[in-house]
């Protein structure tokens, strides 16, 4: 098994196999072939340990994608899977509800903000925690607001999300929505009724938009300090999956699902 968690996890080739083992390619080939037949088992989870979660999902080459749920404070696999879609409430709760059945009750989920996500995870979890990703909220809001705004309202605004991460107290809190209040009282109701359709005015209004709607689940982390504040541990995680999954492009369809669930079983970090 040590040769295929190799070649699973660290991305290794046949090749180098065949040079580090001393098995010939064929054999390799074989034992690879044997693990792929079968996804490996799933391990139960303990519903005491995991409480602060993380959930996101990533595109390999669409339509697939992967969507996987981190425990927070120890940056640890709960579990993940391939070809599941994050608007699709039937995929979504197939890869949540077997872990409501095994016991699990989060106090939290650091989430992205899709809205098909928040719907599930509410649906199945009625009292869990949503907190919204703030580097997520922050990255989007810079880009729809542009690196140079030419306008009084961008620039201001694009000052709003600049702020987002540094948020650290109760007082920080207050200070960031006075701003935004003041921005809101200034140009929001004019840009709502604006209805001009160009690309940069109308990134300005989703800008907005995301903002007001996620300003209610931004900042639960000030009440408990376990929230994670970010999913970015898994967008490292993310990122060395598709550095070990690009040493193996010619993986047929049909191998790929049991591929991602020993990559999960083998790389729960």
């Amino acid at each position: 098994m040590e040769w295929f968690r190799r070649w699973i996890v660290e991305g290794y080739s046949v090749r180098q196999l065949v040079r580090q083992s001393g098995h010939s390619r064929p054999w390799l080939y074989r034992l690879n072939d044997s693990f792929l037949a079968e996804a490996p088992p799933t391990s139960r989870l303990d519903p005491q340990t995991v409480r602060y979660l993380l959930f996101d999902g990533t595109f390999l080459h669409r339509p697939h994608s992967i969507v996987v749920v981190m425990d927070g404070q120890t940056q640890r696999l709960v579990r993940g899977q391939f070809d599941v879609r994050e608007n699709s409430e039937l995929e979504l709760r197939s890869f949540f509800e077997p872990m409501r059945d095994e016991g699990l009750h989060p106090c939290s989920f650091t989430v992205d903000g899709n809205r098909q996500v928040i719907r599930v995870l509410k649906m199945l979890w009625p009292d869990v925690v949503i907190q919204r990703c703030l580097v997520h909220i922050q990255r989007q809001g810079l880009s729809w607001c542009r690196n140079s705004p030419k306008t009084t309202h961008a620039r201001q605004l694009r000052e709003v999300f600049l702020r987002v991460t540094g948020i650290t107290t109760p007082a920080d809190k207050k200070a960031f929505l006075d701003l935004v209040d003041a921005w809101e009282d200034r140009y929001g109701a004019e840009i709502a009724a604006r209805k001009e359709t160009g690309r940069v005015f109308s990134d300005i209004k989703r800008a907005r938009s995301m903002l007001l709607r996620a300003l209610p689940d931004m900042f639960h982390y000030l009440d408990d300090p376990h929230i994670p504040t970010t999913t970015n541990g898994l967008e490292g995680y993310f990122s060395r999956l598709k550095s070990h999954y690009r040493q193996h492009r010619g993986l047929s369809p049909r191998k790929r699902p049991n591929y991602f669930a020993w990559y999960f079983h083998f790389a729960p970090r």
